[in-house]
């Protein structure tokens, strides 16, 4: 374990089926605390570079302690994985030295084939066609369809459920797996050059016109493996969330029901925590407060009856009455990953690209935070800090005030450490000064 900068420290380890460390969930009950915080990582392939995370997320916490209050923190890890280019803002040094090395290096390769047990060949075969980069279409071709293989949900297996964070039927299926590759590819190649610009103005999605060769588009074919990837994870998310994390609270409920639980999950950690939610067993109450940041799933999870579809709900319907307390998400337009190519990735096959990141079906909560949700209370950063948050109900909280940093292919996704967001989730949890 990395060495951590607050205490009482734990870890929770889930496998990709939600199976709990027992000897780590038994812990728990040992920590003489009135209040845990527990947060879920996002795109981490490693419990110490989660650990690293966490410590950098933590720091500020002692000092902003209400009195009375006996902290504990707790450090849910869980399969996922990161590229090695993404670049992490104060405790991680960006990898991208060269925006036009499209490769897979080897530590990505190896981190997809511990994810995915058994395609060692698919991911070799990925690895020749990004460091070749033929100029034919049917390379392209090739390569949409191995990324799409590597990321489908074996048959039988127990994440099928958890895909969605609104009906199927009302949506379809995601253009990531279902466009054309060569289509998508010049979308996410277009879309990256664009999305270094997001920190400083608005994010725009390009006109979506290339000419010349295919040689850069391979960029864009990275891309698309990166969402294929990132797809899969959703899955597992939603799966650790509600058979792990879920039942585990509740357990944690019966053994030290003084304990008051406050949740954070970061990109798709923080779908894993509202999905835990839904795990929570019926009669249960010790869950009292949910921070999302920058939550890398529909900004509709949570509505009751969606905008374009009324007879339907988010996946997350009503679970923000599961709370004893507010569910507020984080969000910054300076996040390229989640106002650029999560509307890509998320859109219908045969959608108008240029239209995509004007339609808001296709919009994450990071991006604009819970919407289509009544009650909802809509703060600025410094509202939030200086007036406090609503101690129930839906909250958004604009914080690009201070998540601003990052470069391509993500921008400020993981601007995250922060004593801003620290003060927000004990603001959260009233339990800060």
């Amino acid at each position: 374990m990395p060495e951590m900068s607050v205490e009482p420290y734990r870890e929770i380890t889930f496998d990709k089926d939600g199976d709990v460390n027992a000897a780590q969930r038994d812990r728990l009950a040992e920590m003489d605390v009135t209040d845990l915080v527990m947060f879920a990582h996002g795109w981490n392939n490693s419990p110490s570079v989660a650990g690293r995370l966490y410590s950098s997320f933590f720091a500020p916490f002692p000092g902003l302690v209400g009195d009375g209050v006996r902290l504990g923190y707790v450090g849910v890890v869980w399969p996922s994985m990161k590229f090695t280019d993404e670049p992490v803002p104060d405790f991680r040094p960006s990898a991208l030295a060269d925006p036009d090395d499209f490769t897979l290096d080897t530590a990505t390769q190896d981190a997809l084939v511990e994810l995915f047990p058994g395609h060692d060949a698919t991911v070799q075969r990925l690895a020749r066609l990004l460091d070749e980069q033929p100029e034919s279409e049917a390379a392209f071709a090739e390569f949409g369809a191995l990324a799409r293989r590597l990321a489908e949900a074996p048959a039988g297996g127990l994440e099928s459920p958890f895909t969605d964070d609104v009906p199927h039927d009302e949506q379809g299926p995601p253009a990531v797996l279902f466009e054309d590759s060569l289509t998508m590819c010049r979308r996410f190649a277009l879309a990256l050059e664009e999305s270094v610009e997001v920190t400083e103005k608005e994010p725009a999605l390009p006109s979506f016109s290339i000419g010349g060769g295919l040689k850069k588009v391979w960029r864009g074919a990275k891309e698309l493996l990166r969402q294929t990837t990132y797809y899969a994870m959703k899955r597992r998310a939603g799966t650790v969330g509600e058979r792990g994390l879920g039942p585990l609270l509740g357990q944690l409920g019966r053994s030290s029901p003084g304990v008051r639980v406050h949740l954070v999950g970061h990109s798709q950690g923080a779908r894993l925590v509202s999905f835990a939610l839904r795990g929570l067993p019926d009669g249960v109450h010790n869950v009292k407060s949910v921070t999302l940041l920058q939550g890398a799933f529909s900004h509709y999870a949570f509505a009751a009856h969606l905008p374009h579809a009324p007879h339907s709900g988010g996946a997350l319907r009503a679970m923000e009455h599961r709370v004893d307390g507010p569910v507020v998400a984080c969000y910054s337009r300076h996040d390229s990953a989640l106002g650029v190519i999560y509307p890509l990735a998320s859109s219908l096959a045969g959608d108008d690209a240029n239209a995509v990141g004007l339609d808001k079906r296709w919009w994450a909560i990071g991006h604009d935070g819970i919407q289509a949700v009544a009650p909802l209370t809509r703060l600025t950063l410094d509202e939030a800090l200086v007036h406090g948050i609503p101690g129930s109900g839906c909250v958004s909280v604009d914080t690009a005030a201070v998540v601003r940093r990052g470069g391509p292919p993500s921008g400020a996704h993981s601007d995250i450490c922060h004593t801003e967001l620290a003060r927000v989730v004990l603001a959260a949890g009233r339990i800060g000064r």
